[in-house]
């Protein structure tokens, strides 16, 4: 599994020709980052005097936030599991008409189960990223910076999760699952850039001085 293995051999795997791990991974990857962010402002929130008329509304953050964690870090596998099934569905033979059309009703199924796990991470990111603003503007200010790089990692991982969606339906047949599925990512790209930009600058207005 991938989240077991070292960050210095993730990276020379990454860093190989080999297929997989890719960048649904790292899109993965990045919005576990995020989610472990806003854990830890919350984190470093709970417990301090300071912070004791929000204490209920962070320990709330910090359920969901490490909820997300948890999926994020378990999809960097599915998208790898995912991704071979469709490397292995277009290796297989093609000599007869029958082993041509039994290769394709793989590839077409392979291909979008590889749509909807990166689909699953842009969805995760999303949540990552809804909790990112309430996290900057009611953690331990001492933290503000990492509930503002939190929201960049989270959208990252949404936008390279989309970049991982696209490039299935392109090949997909399915006209349907494709208008379907392109509608649901246009959704849950909608206002995320302006999200982002504006827990960054909540970030660098209470940056303490």
């Amino acid at each position: 599994m991938l989240a077991e293995k070292t960050l210095r051999t993730f990276l020379d795997e990454l860093a190989s020709s080999a297929p997989a791990p890719g960048g649904g991974s790292v899109a993965a990857l990045s919005g576990a980052l995020g989610a472990a962010l806003v854990s830890m402002v919350c984190n470093l929130t709970l417990g301090k005097k300071k912070y004791e008329a929000v204490q209920a509304e962070i320990a709330a953050l910090l359920e969901r936030s490490e909820a997300l964690r948890h999926r994020l870090t378990a999809l960097l596998d599915e998208d790898v599991r995912a991704y071979s099934a469709v490397s292995a569905a277009y290796k297989m033979p093609r000599e007869t008409e029958e082993e041509q059309r039994a290769r394709q009703e793989a590839i077409q199924k392979a291909l979008k189960e590889a749509t909807l796990v990166p689909m699953q991470v842009a969805e995760a990111c999303v949540e990552v990223l809804d909790l990112c603003l309430p996290t900057a503007e009611k953690g331990n200010v001492n933290a503000v910076s990492d509930a503002g790089v939190a929201a960049l990692a989270a959208e990252t991982g949404l936008r390279s999760a989309a970049l991982n969606v696209l490039i299935n339906l392109n090949v997909i047949q399915d006209e349907g699952f494709v208008r379907e599925q392109r509608a649901k990512l246009e959704a849950l790209l909608a206002g995320k850039p302006e999200l982002k930009e504006r827990v960054y600058q909540l970030a660098v207005e209470k940056l303490p001085h």
